[in-house]
């Protein structure tokens, strides 16, 4: 995933993200709809969405025409590399972990993987949620916003935290572990539902232990074959990842709006501190006391995945990416990143789960309200429940979070609050959710002897893919 001949791909990631973040404020703060109406544009957004025939744009000039089609193909790009990431995402779980689990050949060993997993996700999650409260209840960033100025966000953004609100269902613990079980599997596949596709997979991985070897292998083989092709297709992909960081990014901020930033800044720095400590702080304790990583070397094998997720928003489409990078740059083995890392961008959700408790005491401060130590683990306990079988996808944090303000009766209507800045943050999360999946199978793979060391990734690198030396204790050679 680096580069031969010029800079490593991170490296063009984060220049794509600095340039989108610069011409995207640089269009929210010199474009707007007088702009527009200059080159003839009376309704804009009719313009933007492809209505040239109304008769207020009748007049548009070719200027206009022009920076609608920038900003089409500006869509378009970001739009692509979306659909790419979620296209191999389904895939590249399905090959590694049918090989990873049959290569196993103890089913005792994948118990024992499994439950560290799933503990450690659950103890991250609290733990990020603790640090999110313990931040807002310092800070008090409920204390920064008038009483207008709420008001003033209801009134805005009320249509769309209502939807919001309607959209949340409480979950229930019977259904969340019923729902693993998918009644067809390719419908599972087709909806993308990475649970799911989890369980069919480990299950087919299972069975192929059960079976004579012999008959095995060849079933193995093929699906360790086509997992070599998905990685591939991922490299492909990945070679438009600079340009659809710049367009996904440009688009967010040009849309956000410093007046909005500006209100809630407090808000938002309060979010970012407990992530930032989260990723910067906690999870370097987990990979350096029990996973035995060095600091550098840890982040910068996770970076692409770390940046793709800010960007994208998706733990589900940075997927294929972070297994690329656990795999292939930090030496982790794929029978431990093709179980840990699909269930980690489902049911790990540190990043969110932090961030709903922070807007949860928000809110509860917006209205006066004073949150016991009995209301604020009830919000532990709920964002714990609610961030399992919870979809990786952009937005979901916000249906999460009314859960949580149900449950202890904050008004839901403080949401409307927090909507203009949910994207940027969204991205924040994400990243931090995706950091935390990596130090969890970092972790577990140093537990299990399944890593390599700086020296053995270094020395893999410089072979060609066909002579992987891993390749032998999958086959089971």
């Amino acid at each position: 995933m680096g580069s031969q001949n010029g800079l490593a791909l991170h490296w063009k990631i984060l220049i794509g993200l600095v340039l989108g973040v610069a011409v995207g404020l640089a269009i929210n703060t010199m474009w707007d709809a007088s702009t527009w109406n200059s080159m003839g544009v009376g309704d804009p957004a009719s313009w933007v969405d492809g209505a040239s025939g109304v008769e207020a744009n009748a007049d548009a000039s070719v200027v206009a025409h022009g920076a609608r089609f920038v900003r089409n193909l500006n869509g378009f790009i970001g739009d692509l590399f979306m659909r790419g990431l979620r296209f191999i995402a389904v895939p590249i779980v399905i090959f590694s972990l049918i090989v990873g689990a049959s290569s196993l050949n103890d089913l005792s060993k994948l118990s024992r993987i499994g439950g560290k997993t799933i503990g450690i996700y659950l103890v991250t999650t609290a733990i990020a949620i603790s640090v999110g409260l313990l931040f807002a209840n310092i800070i008090k960033p409920g204390n920064f916003v008038s009483e207008e100025t709420r008001d003033g966000f209801v009134a805005q953004f009320g249509d769309q935290a209502s939807a919001k609100i309607e959209a949340a269902q409480a979950p229930d613990i019977w259904d969340t572990v019923l729902n693993i079980v998918p009644k067809n599997p390719f419908n599972a596949i087709a909806q993308g539902n990475m649970l799911q596709v989890v369980f069919a997979s480990l299950l087919v991985g299972i069975a192929l232990t059960l079976i004579k070897r012999e008959k095995a292998v060849v079933v193995i083989s093929f699906f360790d074959a086509m997992t070599d092709v998905i990685i591939k297709v991922v490299e492909i992909v990945l070679m438009i990842a600079p340009y659809a960081v710049f367009a996904l990014i440009v688009d967010q901020i040009a849309e956000l709006g410093l007046d909005i930033l500006g209100s809630l800044a407090v808000y938002c720095l309060v979010v970012v501190a407990g992530l930032a400590t989260m990723a910067f702080v906690v999870y370097p304790i987990g990979f350096k006391l029990l996973g035995g990583l060095s600091y550098g070397r840890f982040f910068k094998a996770i970076s692409p995945a770390q940046l793709l997720a800010f960007s994208s928003a998706s733990s589900s489409a940075t997927l294929p990416v972070t297994m690329e990078c656990c795999e292939q740059r930090l030496g982790i083995k794929e029978e431990v990143s093709a179980f840990v890392l699909p269930i980690g961008a489902t049911i790990n959700m540190d990043g969110t789960a932090l961030y709903q408790g922070v807007a949860a005491v928000f809110i509860a401060q917006l209205y006066g309200m004073d949150l016991t130590i009995a209301d604020q683990l009830t919000i532990v306990l709920t964002a714990t429940l609610a961030s399992i079988g919870t979809a990786g996808v952009p937005g979901v944090g916000m249906i999460m979070l009314v859960i949580v303000l149900e449950s202890v009766g904050i008004p839901l209507e403080g949401i409307a609050v927090i909507l203009g800045v949910d994207r940027i943050l969204d991205m924040c999360r994400t990243s931090c959710n995706v950091t935390g999946d990596c130090m969890v199978c970092a972790v577990v793979a140093s537990s299990e002897g399944a890593i390599e060391t700086p020296e053995q990734v270094a020395a893999r690198l410089a072979l060609p893919m066909d002579e992987d030396p891993r390749d032998e204790g999958r086959l089971g050679k």
